[in-house]
């Protein structure tokens, strides 16, 4: 994988609990030239929908059996 030159990144395995408000709030605060890079522990299908409805393009990719990269951008 080629490492993402990431403005923002998250590591969702490093919260206790739901991630969903964590996430939405890097979303709200990403600028239109920036990429934020989430990274968790499983691939985060439910979330394709919510990018795609909020106006967001991403690529995921599987580094490790335990370990998604989510690089997400303004459409």
């Amino acid at each position: 994988m080629a490492t993402v030159q990431a403005d923002r990144t998250l590591d969702a395995r490093e919260i206790d609990g739901e991630p969903f408000a964590d996430i939405t709030a890097e979303l709200d605060a990403l600028d239109p030239d920036e990429t934020f890079l989430l990274i968790n522990h499983f691939e985060p299908k439910p979330l394709y929908a919510v990018l795609s409805k909020r106006g967001f393009d991403h690529e995921t990719t599987q580094v490790a059996d335990d370990e998604w990269h989510v690089a997400i951008t303004h459409a």
